[in-house]
């Protein structure tokens, strides 16, 4: 069995060192688009996310052939790159936190081998989903989980199409 394939996914994506690399608007709509983006190519299916400022998590199922480690290494690498576009841009100063010593690469955005647990049954999923929308509340960033903008808390609750890319959990 290929869990990849046969279930979604728990994601949990961590800025290096914890920095609040993802605290800007702009930064979190990166994010969006391109899961957006890989949702109108047939990769993935968006079933749930939460973007904090540095951190993220998803729910999501691939879709076709494709391979975990190919979506979330194109995903992570479009969405590093443009994130340093925009920091080079605003906060020249926070983007030299960025830099690491590394062969392949100057600076780094993403903690390597983000967290990503297949979702076998409907309890673990209905568990992870909460989970994902209520970590804006138990930072203390909002008192209901629909009131956070970069959540999917309002398309489960509010059935709002805000994230044209979310589809529900429930088919």
């Amino acid at each position: 069995m290929n869990y990849a394939k046969d279930y979604a996914q728990f994601v949990t994506i961590t800025c290096l060192g914890w920095k609040p690399v993802l605290a800007t608007k702009t930064a979190k709509e990166i994010v969006v688009n391109s899961l957006r983006f890989l949702n109108k190519l047939n990769r993935i299916d968006v079933f749930a996310f939460c973007i904090m400022d540095n951190h993220m998590h998803l729910i999501w199922q691939l879709l076709n052939e494709n391979k975990r480690e190919d979506v979330q290494r194109d995903f992570l690498k479009y969405t590093s790159q443009r994130i340093l576009k925009h920091l080079n841009a605003t906060n020249p100063d926070f983007v030299a936190q960025l830099r690491v010593s590394a062969n392949d690469r100057r600076y780094q955005v993403w903690k390597r081998n983000s967290l990503s647990i297949p979702l076998y049954s409907e309890y673990v999923l209905n568990q992870k989903l909460r989970y994902i929308h209520e970590n804006p509340v138990a930072a203390g960033l909002c008192s209901y989980p629909e009131e956070y903008h970069y959540s999917s808390a309002r398309f489960y609750r509010n059935n709002d199409a805000t994230f044209d890319f979310l589809s529900h959990i429930a088919g």
